[in-house]
């Protein structure tokens, strides 16, 4: 009776294990797909300041600090920057954070429908 209940007990602790497996991979899934955005603009960001840096987008950008900052985010994504900044671009010392969330929204948005296009492509039906 006791190798019974190991057993059983041993197959419990497996399937709760394979559960636990699931579900942990599913949420990775999730939010690899729905969030995590925040390191992509930043490395997005980063390549941008290095083509400015190396004359890409011309010398307007290189102008100023404010010039190049202008210049990185209509890099990152030129919708969202049209979108949000286009009419409006910032201006020395100017901290707009309405507008930069709304940037980021902006930017959320484009990266998780790339995401989704992306698992479309490779995801056959049958």
């Amino acid at each position: 009776m006791a190798s019974s209940a190991s057993a059983s007990t041993l197959a419990v602790l497996l399937l709760f294990s394979l559960c636990l497996a699931f579900a942990h991979g599913t949420s990775i899934a999730v939010d690899h797909l729905m969030g995590g955005s925040d390191r992509e603009i930043a490395d997005r960001k980063v390549r941008c300041y290095q083509d400015i840096d190396n004359g890409l987008w011309g010398d307007a950008c290189k102008a100023s600090e404010i010039d190049k900052e202008n210049c990185a985010l209509a890099c990152i994504s030129s919708t969202c920057y049209n979108s949000v900044y286009g009419g409006d671009p910032l201006e020395e010392g100017e901290i707009d954070l309405r507008r930069g969330r709304q940037f980021k929204a902006c930017i959320q948005g484009l990266l998780k429908s790339e995401r989704l296009a992306k698992v479309r492509s490779t995801t056959t039906y049958q």
